[in-house]
């Protein structure tokens, strides 16, 4: 999670996502009925309250966008309008399954991207490349690629999803017709003051975003917990409290503390996770935190008007597609 959020990691929302989100989502569509295919129900409920993601209906296709590899996830008709879903930290594609199903089932076409450095898209080497100007790039090149051209999309959005999310609304109002963010306000920067100097003064080094911030530290810490055991405890976190890191004790208690999994966590939703970061790793999602102030200031390419494509703002950018 960003820093300025509500300081609650993916499992202490989890539970309510499908209880909030989706009659957001759904009130929000209601407005906005797919113009290829309508609903079989006028009223846009979800057809069963109790539904699970039928992941044998996720499609999954590995595009090149802005530079990169990204692994995409969709499920719905492809002519449907797009509704874009973006997870946070640690998560994947993988933790929208169960909304993608509901808005799926409602002939809109749900589209969620494994973020730069996560899963089984590409993580840059350098830590600069997590910027939000690189990840709203990414969304930027990803919704032209999946939208007709023109069309607008649906984004809902969680954690460090959602602080990417305000600024593609900022960067490009043109791409969003509406926004379901949760856990993170916008947070508009300051020249005046940044975020990790600002931190460390009313919450300390042990804070764990600024604990996240020399390369290779914390990695190390993660992997003498175990990935499994790291990612139990994010999601298994729901305190109100700001999360602090001390040094060999990096969630608050014991190596050995018994971590008992969420009711809405399975074993098998749990290897999932523990697959995917066994193989990566953390640094993916930490360089995240490590650009937090990095100034947005660098050269970006725009599309000069409506007539340009991106293929002609890939051969003339200077910097992160938007």
């Amino acid at each position: 999670m960003p820093a300025g959020d509500n300081n609650s990691f993916p499992g202490s929302v989890a539970i309510a996502l499908a209880a909030i989100i989706i009659p957001i989502l759904l009130s929000i569509f209601a407005r906005n009925p797919p113009i290829s295919r309508r609903p079989s129900n006028p009223n846009l409920t979800v057809k069963d309250p109790n539904f699970s993601a039928d992941m044998d209906g996720i499609r999954h296709s590995n595009l090149t966008l802005n530079g990169i590899n990204v692994h995409v996830a969709e499920s719905g008709p492809a002519d449907g309008p797009v509704v874009l879903f973006v997870h946070g930290f640690p998560e994947l594609w993988y933790c929208w399954r169960h909304q993608m199903a509901a808005v799926a089932s409602n002939g809109y076409r749900a589209v969620a991207p494994d973020l730069r450095g996560f899963g089984d898209t590409d993580a840059p080497a350098d830590p600069a490349s997590y910027t939000a100007l690189h990840v709203v790039g990414d969304l930027v090149a990803l919704i032209d690629a999946v939208a007709p051209e023109g069309q607008k999309v649906f984004v809902v959005a969680h954690d460090w999803g959602a602080y990417m999310a305000w600024y593609l609304c900022l960067f490009r109002p043109d791409k969003v017709k509406a926004l379901v963010n949760m856990s993170v306000l916008f947070n508009p920067r300051s020249p005046n003051r940044k975020p990790l100097p600002t931190l460390k003064a009313f919450l300390g080094d042990d804070y764990y975003v600024c604990r996240f911030q020399e390369p290779g530290v914390i990695e190390a810490e993660f992997a003498e917990l175990g990935t499994e055991r790291v990612l139990k405890e994010f999601f298994a976190y729901h305190t109100p409290a700001p999360l602090y890191m001390p040094k060999g004790k990096p969630f608050g208690h014991s190596q050995d503390a018994q971590i008992a999994l969420p009711p809405w966590l399975s074993e098998e939703d749990l290897k999932h996770y523990t697959d995917k970061f066994e193989k990566t790793g953390f640094t993916g999602g930490l360089n995240y935190y490590r650009n937090i102030d990095r100034e947005l200031g660098t050269d970006c390419a725009v599309a000069k008007g409506p007539s340009e494509s991106a293929g002609e703002v890939h051969r003339r950018r200077s910097g992160p597609y938007l």
